[in-house]
């Protein structure tokens, strides 16, 4: 489907919806194409995996005290 621009301005919740239905929508100035209506990619939001780091840290000892603040 080819609208002009002036339609466009006033029919877009209706172009909207034909859009969302599969029909492609163009719009146009003068006769001569504009733009057209494209999908948008709605990505999954981006979780990082638990132990994404490549390295190995040994936390055996992370809760001993440190001998230098003994006095403290």
């Amino acid at each position: 489907m080819i609208v002009n621009m002036h339609e466009a301005k006033t029919r877009l919740s209706e172009l909207a919806e034909r859009f969302e239905q599969g029909e492609e929508v163009v719009v146009a100035r003068n006769g001569k194409p504009i733009f057209r209506f494209a999908p948008i990619q709605i990505e999954a939001p981006n979780q990082r995996k638990l132990g994404f780091f490549k390295c190995k840290i040994d936390m055996t000892h992370f809760d001993d005290p440190i001998e230098d603040m003994e006095a403290y």
